[in-house]
């Protein structure tokens, strides 16, 4: 079984950025430089056919680059206890364009249509009920501006679960660019291992 999901990594720069506004919360457990990324599609658990299937279908998805923002700080809460911190994304039509091509690829290659709506930020802390109060940090950084970033690939991930957090691998990475440009011109992809 392969954990997937398909995601838009920031350069150093951006996550530098972030990682520089990392403290303020007590028992936060922060993200790593590894881990910081843009979630386009969760997969969730597949068997490798499934995940060759949909390592292919990416390949049709064409648009060309376009640029990200990342803009102010939130937080993900259940149950009105907060659990994950974020920094927002700028609205964006290319962005949410791409997240409709890549849904329709998952929906043909048999994996369940997803039914939360986009909400497109990068997590930036996890929190549990030790965690300190958030209110502080989200006052401090409600507008704080980021590095934009030019958006010229996108990539599958695998999730690997450990101790300290997921480490994620990226398995292909998808360059984007217009939809005249010949398929074979792409970098070659190899099967999810």
């Amino acid at each position: 079984m392969h954990r997937l999901f398909v995601a838009l990594r920031p350069p150093a720069p951006v996550r530098d950025h972030l990682i520089d506004v990392m403290e303020g919360v007590d028992g936060a457990r922060w993200q790593d430089e590894d881990q910081l990324h843009l979630t386009l599609r969760y997969i969730g658990e597949v068997e490798r056919s499934l995940a060759n299937d949909l390592a292919d279908a990416l390949q049709d998805v064409a648009m060309p680059p376009f640029e990200v923002a990342l803009r102010g700080t939130g937080v993900f809460s259940r149950k009105g206890r907060p659990h994950t911190l974020w920094a927002g994304v700028e609205p964006q039509l290319e962005l949410a364009r791409l997240q409709r091509k890549i849904e329709r690829r998952c929906q043909l290659v048999g994996i369940e249509p997803e039914h939360r709506k986009f909400m497109p930020h990068v997590t930036i802390a996890r929190l549990n009920t030790a965690s300190g109060p958030v209110d502080a940090f989200l006052a401090e950084h409600a507008a704080t501006r980021f590095s934009n970033w030019q958006a010229e690939s996108f990539g599958l991930f695998e999730s690997h679960l450990r101790t300290g957090g997921s480490l994620y691998r990226e398995v292909v990475d998808y360059p984007l660019f217009p939809a005249k440009q010949p398929v074979q011109e792409r970098a070659s992809r190899g099967p999810v291992r």
